[in-house]
């Protein structure tokens, strides 16, 4: 009987830590950043730096 009861005990120490692991966590946990937001400098970019790729290869293939 006291092997059950050891156990019962081991349980619900158990139970607690888990409990307690949540409410930590949820302290702990950090807010949400807000949403990057794209600006018009990164998308002149991308097209330029496709432009450049394009005009590379035109040239390879020409010469």
């Amino acid at each position: 009987m006291e092997g059950l009861l050891v156990f019962r005990v081991q349980i619900l120490l158990m139970a607690v830590y888990a409990v307690l692991g949540f409410g930590v966590a949820s302290i702990n946990a950090q807010s949400l950043a807000p949403a990057p937001t794209s600006d018009g400098i990164a998308v002149d970019q991308g097209i330029a730096y496709v432009l450049m790729l394009l005009a590379l290869l035109l040239t390879y293939i020409i010469h």
